[in-house]
């Protein structure tokens, strides 16, 4: 089994003892209990991952831990960018969790036309630390190397700022949507080094946003025979996009 993986400012060298305190550190010792000899994870969310060894453990929420191999994991390629219509209050955090686990780089919350949900002002600031709480929590649980970027709520402007942007050097805009005029698996991927999905809310994307998006290169794609939720459908997206392209390759 995989040692479990706890964040830090900045990982060790190897061979160097260091102090896993705070929330980290209590969770390593009271949830996950952890005693001395046991080998851990340290990643500094950035790419740098070392293999260490608790050392010893202090009252409810300090361990000290010795770092062995240390390594640097580059990003996988091409990088997806998830722009995600903000869901139902219930479902938000689902959907960040879900895309995480799923390999996603970043992600947009996007206050679409058709957003049940509704972010302003100190509601906004609130939200994006709650998307970036459970993105850092998410891929602790995944034992990723990287935790996704989760950008300040994005209006529609923004949106076709990003996608503009993205279809103009090369890259794939995918706008997930049950009427879409191809399938998923029929974008020619080959050799993007950026993709954006857009995902809509429950009600999806409007006939207003498909055309503008389209307009700015983004393809209109049905992601299979279901019609998804928004909390997964990004998730499924990048499973099939780990699948089509080279991201879920072993490195070698």
């Amino acid at each position: 089994m995989t040692p479990p993986l706890f964040w830090v400012d900045d990982v060790p060298r190897a061979g160097a003892e260091t102090t896993v305190s705070g929330r980290e550190g209590r969770h390593a010792v009271t949830v996950v209990r952890l005693t001395a000899g046991e080998s851990v994870l340290l990643g500094d969310g950035r790419g740098t991952v070392a293999d260490c060894e608790v050392v010893a453990v202090h009252g409810k929420d300090r361990l000290t831990v010795r770092a062995g191999r240390v390594e640097f994991r580059a990003r996988r390629a091409p990088r997806v960018t998830v722009v995600q219509a903000l869901p139902k209050a219930e479902r938000a955090e689902l959907a960040v969790d879900l895309m995480t686990e799923a390999g996603v780089d970043a992600i947009v919350p996007w206050q679409a036309s058709r957003s049940v949900a509704r972010w302003a002002g100190p509601k906004a600031v609130k939200g994006v630390e709650k998307w970036r709480t459970a993105a850092a929590t998410a891929a602790k649980q995944a034992r990723r190397s990287w935790i996704p970027e989760v950008a300040d709520l994005a209006g529609t402007t923004d949106v076709r700022d990003l996608c503009a942007r993205v279809a103009a050097e090369g890259g794939v805009v995918a706008l997930l949507h049950e009427d879409g005029g191809r399938e998923f698996g029929g974008l020619d991927f080959g050799a993007a080094r950026e993709v954006v999905l857009v995902v809509g809310p429950e009600g999806g994307l409007s006939d207003d946003e498909i055309a503008d998006l389209t307009a700015l290169g983004g393809q209109a794609v049905l992601l299979g025979p279901e019609v998804l939720r928004t909390a997964v459908a990004g998730a499924v997206a990048l499973g099939a996009l780990g699948v089509l392209t080279d991201r879920w390759a072993r490195p070698q």
